[in-house]
């Protein structure tokens, strides 16, 4: 049960997508619309996720994981669907930041939850299974939302935060809070209760400054993939949905494909997943018609799916139960950061650089860079993470 609340966290910005283009029609009189739609509409809910994580891990460390987690889920869908009735974007863009300060909560509790059940090798393949369960919804999700959009207009794709509610009445029903399952973990949780223990600061800041960089890397194609179909003469939103779909099915073979290679060395393994994004974005960049686009872009995703557990991974093991709620919602503001500049960082280095496309471009050419790096790095002898 505790793998589909991470569903809620790509439902934020997926379901968008397709609708994207209407979006931008509705609103076009807006004075600086396309920032708006883009930053306030579109991904505010990650800038929500990255300013409340690190308050909702602190007060799952603090008060509870559980009935902090059915809480938030029940207001996300409250939240998230009064665009159903809104015509202001400003008002939307407002009921857009309850639905991040809800989802913060969301991801961070439900990410810790899985830490507090699991241990070693289970915990790490149940975090993997998170990301291939979000990878999937993604898929459905797009879909529905591209049906709902060609349907309903901008409008309908916001009905699928009722789904919320389902998974709440899940989470009542069959989870339990968790306590400190050994002597060691109840030491430090006094230790930490009464300030002797320390935060690992140092350690976290190394994995959220490459943290950041993928998860620009991560959502591009997720949030602009629709604008730049658009431009390769693609119109309809339900197409454009399914375009996309298939696209991300890359992300689900590429959680796939970590469960093959997570013993690698970490430096290695970022080298190997930078490498792949960056030449999907390049295939990208060159595309001449919407099936090239596509073909780029699931390519670019399969790196994306590598990554994303990879550095989920990275961030979770070693935390202990005192700081796990801290240290996830460290990680997830720092994803989420990255999600929130993704359409930003598209939207400013296309108007620099002539298009969306070549924009894709340049972004393959900065993963290139990256995968040098990674794989330059000096790797600890028996660690699994490089001196990076």
């Amino acid at each position: 049960m505790l793998l589909l609340p991470i569903t809620l966290a790509v439902m934020g910005i997926i379901v968008l997508v397709p609708v994207l283009p209407q979006l931008m029609a509705h609103f076009e009189a807006i004075p600086n619309y396309k920032y708006l739609i883009q930053g306030g509409v579109l991904t505010m809910p990650a800038l929500c996720v990255m300013m409340f994580s690190p308050a909702a891990g602190w007060l799952a460390d603090r008060f509870g994981r559980r009935r902090l987690l059915i809480l938030a889920m029940v207001l996300y869908a409250l939240l998230g669907i009064c665009p159903l009735l809104l015509d202001d974007l400003y008002a939307i863009i407002a009921s857009r930041v309850g639905v991040g300060a809800c989802e913060s909560v969301v991801v961070t509790v439900s990410t810790t939850l899985i830490s507090d059940y699991f241990k070693g090798a289970d915990r790490e393949k149940w975090l993997a299974s998170q990301t291939a369960v979000a990878s999937a919804s993604s898929l459905v999700l797009i879909y529905i939302s591209g049906l709902l959009g060609a349907t309903y207009g901008w409008r309908g794709p916001f009905a699928i935060y009722v789904f919320s509610l389902i998974l709440a009445a899940g989470i009542w029903l069959l989870t339990w809070e968790p306590t400190p399952d050994s002597r060691a973990e109840r030491v430090a949780a006094d230790m930490a209760t009464q300030g002797a223990a320390k935060f690992p600061w140092g350690r976290m800041s190394g994995i959220c400054v490459v943290t950041l960089f993928a998860s620009i890397m991560f959502y591009t194609v997720q949030t602009q993939s629709s604008l730049a179909l658009n431009s390769l003469g693609i119109r309809d939103p339900a197409k454009l949905g399914l375009l996309t779909a298939i696209a991300c099915v890359g992300v689900l073979v590429g959680t796939l494909i970590f469960r093959l290679l997570a013993r690698f060395a970490l430096n290695r393994l970022l080298a190997l997943e930078f490498l792949i994004i960056g030449a999907g974005f390049m295939s990208m960049g060159k595309a001449g018609n919407s099936w090239q686009f596509v073909v780029g872009a699931a390519m670019n995703q399969i790196g994306c799916g590598m990554i994303l557990p990879t550095l989920l991974t990275w961030a979770t093991r070693g935390l202990q139960f005192e700081f796990r709620g801290r240290g996830n919602g460290t990680w997830q503001a720092t994803f989420a950061l990255g999600q929130f500049l993704s359409g930003m960082v598209v939207t400013l280095l296309g108007d620099t650089v002539g298009g969306i496309l070549p924009a894709f471009f340049f972004l393959g050419v900065a993963n290139a860079a990256a995968a040098v790096i990674s794989g330059l790095a000096r790797a600890r002898p028996g660690a699994s993470v490089p001196a990076l």
